[in-house]
């Protein structure tokens, strides 16, 4: 949404580490088709818990807990560059240094989501941008 509305109104975006970052971008529609699958497949307490050794995804109460990710990172400069595309117009870049706290890569792990529901989140970064782009481009009533 940020980069969006930058880029849109010749606003500069900010690059934090130069660029030098990787994020596991996730289309809504696929965070969406997660839950409903979870939410469709209640949990389970797991019998065999051990209080002494517990696995953080299963307890002794009825709950599991997901990642839902595509499971690609993709380098920040690919995910500027379809943005860019997608909207027709060249980013203003503002590099800057790594935010403290910041990593510079993030992943989904998906195994234990797609083991329970049989989903793994699969919307390209393309295709997920270029969506994006529409609607938004829609919801505000630009051109």
């Amino acid at each position: 949404m940020l980069f969006a509305k930058a880029i849109l109104s010749g606003q500069p975006i900010r690059i934090f580490n130069n660029g030098l970052m990787q994020r596991d971008f996730t289309y809504i529609d696929d965070i969406v088709e997660g839950i409903v699958r979870v939410l469709r497949k209640p949990a389970a307490a797991n019998p065999k818990f051990d209080k002494m050794k517990p696995d953080p995804a299963t307890s002794w109460a009825p709950h599991r807990l997901f990642n839902i990710g595509n499971s690609n990172p993709i380098p920040l400069m690919e995910f500027i560059n379809c943005m860019e595309d997608a909207l027709g117009i060249e980013a203003i870049k503002q590099f800057e240094p790594i935010q403290p706290g910041d990593v510079e890569a993030t992943a989904a792990d998906t195994a234990a989501l797609h083991e329970w529901v049989g989903f793994k989140p699969s919307t390209s970064i393309e295709e997920g941008v270029k969506a994006f782009a529409r609607w938004y481009r829609n919801y505000y009533q630009l051109a």
